[in-house]
């Protein structure tokens, strides 16, 4: 038998190695393509079940479960405005004191911090994301009411005189709305500060030499190049602790006196719309009841969304605008 010459068994093997590295591609590309749908299937099923148990409360009761304050389990009366304002509300309180906080923790670990200390200060900061919220909520009960009952809501509504204005007028209960947008400032802090972090430490270091070589200050430096050129990324970082604020459940719940009315005092007990899924969810009486509070779900799930669609939004533009 005459032999193959040595050139034909290489292009066989070639041609083989080939065959199994497509193959393998392929393989690989199904996986990925297969995990890269399970989230938006996730999402979708979510939205399906939820929307599907509060389409009869939607059926009956219309816009009324969000533009009505009348909570009337036996009356069949479900309006969760009250609960729908709590929840911006808390939240919205939350970012605006979170968010300078949270940059500056960043600012200071990026810049300003020795490498020696920037570990640990940033391990500790991560660290208040994976405390669990029932623990937050019982330190709040312990600690944080207490304070904002004997000294600092006097302080703002005596002592500055803020009680003049409707933001911080009437007795300081404690469990308030104050106390809940604390809260979730503090919860919302890591994940806003990690954000900025890493993004202001991915600022390319020509970025900064350009600007000293100008005759920038240091501060300058960070005000006029560093923060501009991670805009978006921080713009992401805030919407992302505001997501963590608007779902969350036991602290708030814990903590800001769910009493189902709309003050403009951030010194009055309110509602959020998960602090009212999680009070009557295991108590709930009848169908439309049980629909109603999925109904509160499904607007929740609204809300996020619709945060998210913004965030992404403004990450777009600036990223547009920067490109320009």
């Amino acid at each position: 038998m005459t032999a193959l010459p040595a050139h034909w068994l290489d292009k066989d093997r070639r041609e083989l190695r080939l065959k199994e590295s497509a193959a393998s591609d392929r393989i690989y590309e199904l996986l990925t393509t297969a995990c890269a749908l399970v989230v938006p299937a996730l999402v979708v099923s979510i939205a399906v079940a939820i929307f599907a148990a509060a389409w009869p409360a939607f059926a009956k009761l219309g816009l009324s479960i969000v533009t009505s304050s009348n909570w009337d389990v036996a009356g069949g009366h479900f309006g969760a405005a009250p609960a729908v304002f709590g929840t911006l509300v808390s939240s919205a309180v939350a970012l605006v004191i979170a968010t300078p906080l949270a940059i500056g923790v960043a600012i200071f670990l990026s810049e300003f911090s020795p490498v020696w200390l920037r570990q640990p200060v940033g391990f500790l900061v991560d660290l208040l994301a994976a405390i669990p919220s029932v623990v937050y909520g019982l330190w709040g009960i312990f600690v944080l009411i207490p304070l904002l009952r004997e000294h600092v809501m006097p302080f703002l509504r005596d002592t500055l005189h803020l009680g003049a204005t409707p933001f911080f007028s009437g007795p300081a209960y404690g469990p308030s709305m104050l106390a809940a947008g604390v809260i979730l400032a503090i919860m919302a802090l890591p994940y806003i500060s990690a954000v900025s972090r890493e993004v202001l430490m991915a600022v390319p270091r020509s970025q900064r030499e350009a600007a000293l070589a100008l005759g920038a200050t240091r501060w300058e430096m960070i005000r006029d190049a560093v923060i501009p050129y991670a805009r978006s990324g921080i713009i992401g970082g805030i919407m992302l602790g505001l997501g963590r604020a608007l779902g969350e459940t036991m602290a708030v719940t814990m903590l800001i006196g769910n009493r189902p009315e709309i003050s403009a005092s951030l010194l009055a007990p309110g509602y959020t719309m998960a602090s009212l899924i999680a009070n009557e969810f295991s108590e709930a009486t009848n169908d439309l009841h049980l629909s109603a509070l999925m109904a509160v779900g499904a607007v929740l799930f609204i809300i996020t969304l619709i945060v998210n669609a913004v965030a992404r939004w403004l990450v777009w533009s600036v990223a547009r605008s920067r490109a320009q």
